[in-house]
């Protein structure tokens, strides 16, 4: 027979985040958020679905996913179609991505 009221023991604490880590889901739903954007182009929609593949590689090391992701939102930030909104927007994730280097 079990107490009312007794509590379980408490599960251990997994501590604080890894600051890297939050910044990288961050930012993964930021390239999400422009993935999803029907006002862009299809290719820079496509392109931000490749960046955030290639941040989600979990075997490769964390540098070269983000240099991989930079080269190519950088890529997309040149596309003459892109509008104003979505060039912003790749230029605050590639600043993101740059600060984790």
């Amino acid at each position: 027979m079990t107490a009312q009221g007794a509590s379980l023991p408490d599960a251990p604490s997994a501590g604080p985040a890894d600051p890297k880590s939050l910044a990288i889901e961050q930012t993964l739903s930021t390239l999400t958020e422009l993935a999803d954007d029907s006002s862009v182009p299809r290719n820079i929609r496509r392109g931000a679905q490749s960046a955030k593949d290639e941040l989600g590689k979990p075997r490769i090391a964390l540098d070269m996913r983000i240099a991989s992701a930079v080269y190519l939102l950088d890529d997309l930030a040149n596309d003459p179609n892109l509008p104003t909104h979505g060039r912003t927007a790749i230029w605050s994730i590639i600043s993101q991505l740059e600060s984790l280097q």
